[in-house]
């Protein structure tokens, strides 16, 4: 029954398998795939779906600190609790690099809720910083 929750999509980007078919992902992996797809679009870039992804585009401009970050975790729940139903979001963690100030990784800690079995992704996320020195 798992399974046919979790379900089966297809695989992102869009590739060919090996018969040269659309290539399909399962599983937790299929989750996954969805988790960055919801990540990696902003909201508008859908026509057909407007609302569909995370506004952790709006910060692409914003300093690289701690209320960027806390506003990045903010999003990211707010879009993984409306468009990824088949997980529990247990956390979001917001890092800088210790090396390029430009990078943040965003660590999403989620249950599968259909098998609870508990897994994480980061997302690194890239900021344009300003000109200004």
């Amino acid at each position: 029954m798992s399974d046919q929750f979790i379900g089966a999509g297809w695989a992102f980007p869009l590739r060919t398998d090996a018969t040269g078919g659309i290539a399909l992902v399962t599983r937790e992996r299929e989750i996954e795939e969805s988790i960055r797809l919801i990540l990696g679009t902003a909201p508008g870039e859908r026509p057909m779906r407007p609302d569909f992804g995370c506004r952790i585009h709006d910060e692409l401009f914003a300093e690289a600190d701690a209320a960027t970050a806390g506003r990045i975790a903010a999003d990211v729940r707010a879009a993984l609790r409306r468009w990824e139903p088949r997980i529990t979001v247990d956390d979001v963690v917001v890092t800088l690099d210790d090396v390029d100030p430009s990078i943040l990784y965003i660590d999403v800690r989620y249950a599968i809720n259909s098998t609870n079995s508990r897994r994480n992704l980061v997302f690194p996320f890239y900021t344009i910083p300003s000109e200004e020195g």
